[in-house]
Formats: structure tokens, C-alpha cells, sequence
């Protein structure tokens, strides 16, 4: 089975985060940049399906020459090769960006694509519907658990406290949800293996954005909390509170 994983570079969720200078973007300095966890967890499952069948694994991302790192750390994980798309736009919104995939996407066999159900720094999770659409695969999304046939996939979705199964025939995409693998660490004998592998970079398609960011800034500082009262008796100056200055009841 030939399985094409998208990859994106993000800012690592532990890092504190500055507005750049045009307030357009943020500013990249000091900010380390990893693989988007939910995009790790579907590496991981493709490898496991590639060990369970055979097969080969495309690893494909849009961003800066800087990503080439985080290829190489998917392919030190077993993918077998990666696409670049260097490009440098802040900023591309979710059709943009699929215009670019879908284009790459064209020149890989796949029989299936993998990829996280969102990233954690746009927090968007919408740039896989529209490359499946633009592809012409069928989408099933935030998948816990999946099961290969023959010529088609059952993807179990947990949906408010019961499990959807959902059977789509190949190709198709899948994005996954935590709890459906746990990622790998990379071995030594993987990084090794990983620097003889192909990254084939190449300019990203142009795409017509159309969501354009005015302006970014960063959240207003939180309030200091304070203290009511005590016991039972702070229950009516809590309540008004919340009713009078946060307009919560």
C-alpha cells in the first residue's frame, strides 16, 4: 500500500509566543519549530501499516527550507521519502494551502492519505477537506482506530460517547485524533538511514488566498483572581460576581 502523509511545521506548544514587528505574523525568533503532533501520530500509523503490509510512504509538507528538518525526522521515523514545498508565505489560508498539496499530491501514487485532524497553531483542522475534495477521495475525520480490507477502510470515530464506524473505499483520506497510535522515538540507526533517503524540494504552486490577516495580537494579560470570602457565606458575593462583572449568569 502506498500511503501519502502530510506534515506540517509548527511552533512547539511549549514555547511563548511574540506578535512580530507588522503584527501580520508571529516572530519566529527564539521559537522552536517540531512536526505538528497529530500529523506525528499519523506517520506513526502509516509506518505501522507499511510493517503489517509492505508498502512505501510519502511524507509530504508545505513550508520553509527550515522543514527539510522535520522530513528528515519522519523519515528517520520509516517514512521512505519526502516532498517539500518551499514556500515562505505567512500566513497561506486552508485553500491556499490546499491548492499547493492537491497540485503534489497529483505527481504521488497513493492508495490512502494520512493526516492529523488540525494543527495546533492555526487550530483550523479544515485543509484536509478541501484537498480530499479537491483530490476527489472521500474524508473521514478524527479517527481512533482503523481497519484495512479489501480496496476499502473502516475508520472508527469516537462521537458523543459512542463509536461511529465509518466504511469509505480507497483512495481516501483519514485525519486522526489522539488515542489511535502512540509515535515512536527516532533510533539511531533510523537518523543514520534517513540521510540517505530523497527529499525532492520544489517552489510551491501559487494559490489565491482568500482570507487575508489583518492584524495579530496576543491575548490581554489574565487578571489576578481573588479571594470572596470564606465558606458558605461567599456563595452570595461569588454568585454576584459572576452575574455583575463577568456577565456569566
Amino acid at each position: 500500500m502506498n500511503i501519502l502523509v502530510l506534515l506540517k511545521r509548527v511552533p512547539d506548544t511549549a514555547a511563548k509566543i511574540k506578535v512580530a514587528a507588522d503584527g501580520m505574523a508571529i516572530d519566529p525568533a527564539g521559537v522552536e519549530f517540531v512536526i505538528n503532533p497529530y500529523d506525528e501520530i499519523a506517520i506513526e500509523q502509516a509506518i505501522q501499516l507499511k510493517e503489517a503490509g509492505g508498502g512505501k510512504i510519502t511524507v509530504l509538507c508545505l513550508g520553509p527550507k527550515a522543514a527539510t528538518k522535520d522530513i528528515r525526522t519522519a523519515l528517520a521515523m520509516g517514512a521512505d521519502e519526502g516532498i517539500l514545498l518551499v514556500d515562505d508565505t505567512a500566513g497561506r489560508d486552508a485553500v491556499a494551502t490546499a491548492d499547493a498539496l492537491a497540485a503534489a499530491a497529483g505527481d504521488v501514487e497513493f492508495d490512502l492519505v494520512l493526516a492529523g485532524w488540525k494543527s495546533v497553531d492555526t487550530d483550523d483542522g479544515s485543509v484536509t477537506h478541501f484537498l480530499a475534495a479537491k483530490l476527489g477521495i472521500p474524508c473521514v475525520t478524527l479517527i481512533t482506530k482503523l481497519e484495512l480490507g479489501d480496496g476499502q477502510v473502516a475508520a472508527h470515530r469516537e462521537v458523543e460517547g459512542v463509536t461511529e464506524v465509518v466504511e469509505v473505499k480507497l483512495p481516501a483520506m483519514l485525519t486522526v485524533q489522539k488515542g489511535l497510535v502512540e509515535p515512536r522515538y527516532t533510533s539511531l540507526k533510523g537518523i543514520m538511514m534517513a540521510k540517505r533517503k530523497k527529499i525532492d524540494e520544489r517552489a510551491a504552486e501559487a494559490g489565491e488566498p482568500k482570507i487575508r490577516i489583518r492584524t495579530m495580537t496576543p491575548p490581554p494579560p489574565r487578571p489576578e483572581g481573588r479571594i470572596v470570602g470564606e465558606g458558605a457565606d461567599a456563595v452570595p458575593a461569588l454568585m454576584q460576581a459572576l452575574s455583575d462583572e463577568q456577565k456569566l449568569l
